[in-house]
């Protein structure tokens, strides 16, 4: 997993340039904003538990055929599976919101995910859904304006949620 640093500057090196000036605006625009980063960073891992609750929750009352006997969710066992999914994606997606890239959620969360699922018969569809609520959640919560780095947040909302955009699209 690279950051975004060590992204641009080991492609520069990989092709023997110095970094261009749109580079260099680039990651300086990333250290303008890294209180913001680290401050939706911080009010997600904080509100984790209640986010993938709530997400789940929602999904449950939504498609109640996966807490049925005979059901993905049904069992305590196989909720517990369901939930603890759903918080390591959440957890990854926090890893690519702070480093500013997607890889290390690709690489460690995502790759091979959709066919583990279909291995275990999971429906990929309600998964899917499940992480689009934990989205929602997190955008609110991250998006709140009270108590944290003042300024326009928009751009930083807009790629927090695409990495949940990228783990909904992986597993459905």
């Amino acid at each position: 997993m690279f950051d975004a640093f060590t992204k641009v500057v080991s492609q520069a090196d990989a092709r023997g340039e110095y970094l261009s000036a749109s580079q260099l605006d680039a990651l300086q625009q990333m250290v303008a904003d890294s209180n913001k980063r680290m401050d939706a960073v911080n009010r997600i891992t904080g509100n984790a538990s209640t986010i993938v609750a709530n997400a789940a929750r929602a999904l449950f009352a939504e498609q109640p055929q996966l807490i049925a006997p005979g059901g993905n969710a049904y069992t305590s066992r196989r909720m517990a599976a369901c939930l603890r999914d759903m918080e390591i994606i959440l957890r990854y997606v926090t890893y690519a919101i702070f480093s500013g890239d997607a890889s290390v959620l690709d690489d460690r969360c995502l790759n091979g995910l959709r066919e583990t699922y279909v291995a275990l018969g999971t429906p990929g569809a309600s998964v899917a859904v499940g992480v689009q609520k934990m989205k929602e959640a997190a955008l609110q919560i991250a998006g709140d304006p009270s108590g944290i780095t003042p300024g326009d947040c928009s751009s930083l909302m807009s790629e927090i949620g695409t990495y949940f955009d990228r783990a909904a699209a992986a597993v459905a």
